[in-house]
């Protein structure tokens, strides 16, 4: 087994133990940080169900960014609706057989892989051209920007550009699941793309990008208005609702 198959294997290890580790500390916190006061973004639904259905069309259709900016709403939706298609597309590396759903969307996914980039490149250029956002944008901001557009762009490299041996290379994914190492294909560009998707791994769970998991505890969207029908008292968990 070559040096470069172990390398790339103990990567991985290690950014799956701090993508789900790093995570799930995140989530604890979160859950266990109290909510002292009942702040939900009006107009905002009065009941438990109004919550669920505002945090519904809050992640899958970004409401309240639509209300605000056009402009960034079709851009951040775009990358990411096209993100979740190409993660749901990578699945067939890790399944054997590959489930059937998974094989219908292949074409799909390589579509969306260019509006991944497309969506990418907007909220980049926005924060470059537009005035006030490039004054407030942090230099983590750009980084993390850059490390998408880098990762799709070497995606699309690999399908388009520099073909790899995707047999060898769901051989070494389906190796690392069982323990049972496979050789890792030497193209650079695959070489990259997974360096760079590792990397992403490991410092998801100190970036802005926890926002994903975050916008489920934000007391501005999981709370009710109803101050004046239930009392409120500071909760270790705000998505557990108001205490009668």
């Amino acid at each position: 087994m070559s040096a470069l198959t172990i390398l790339f294997a103990l990567l991985f290890y290690l950014a799956a133990a701090t993508l789900l580790g790093g995570l799930g500390y995140r989530v604890w916190l979160y859950a266990t940080t109290p909510a002292p006061l009942r702040i939900p973004t009006t107009p905002a639904p009065l009941t438990r169900a109004g919550v669920v259905r505002r945090m519904l069309f809050e992640v899958t259709l970004f409401s309240s960014l639509f209300k605000a900016n056009k402009w960034i709403w079709l851009f951040g939706w775009v990358f990411h609706a096209a993100l979740l298609l190409v993660l749901l597309r990578h699945l067939r590396y890790f399944t054997e057989p590959v489930w059937g759903w998974v094989a219908a969307i292949q074409p799909f996914g390589l579509y969306a892989g260019f509006a991944m980039v497309a969506g990418l490149a907007g909220l980049w250029a926005r924060r470059l051209l537009v005035d006030r956002v490039r004054y407030i944008s942090a230099p983590s901001d750009h980084l993390m920007l850059a490390l998408l557009l880098a990762i799709g762009l070497s995606g699309l490299g690999m399908k388009y550009v520099a073909p790899t041996d995707i047999v060898a290379l769901k051989a070494f994914f389906l190796g690392l699941l069982a323990f049972d190492w496979q050789p890792l294909p030497a193209d650079p560009v695959l070489l990259v793309h997974l360096l760079l998707v590792a990397l992403l791994m490991i410092v998801f769970p100190y970036s802005k990008l926890l926002h994903a998991p975050g916008v489920f505890f934000s007391p501005t969207r999981n709370q009710a208005d109803n101050p004046r029908e239930r009392r409120h008292l500071p909760t270790r968990n705000p998505a557990a609702g108001p205490t009668a």
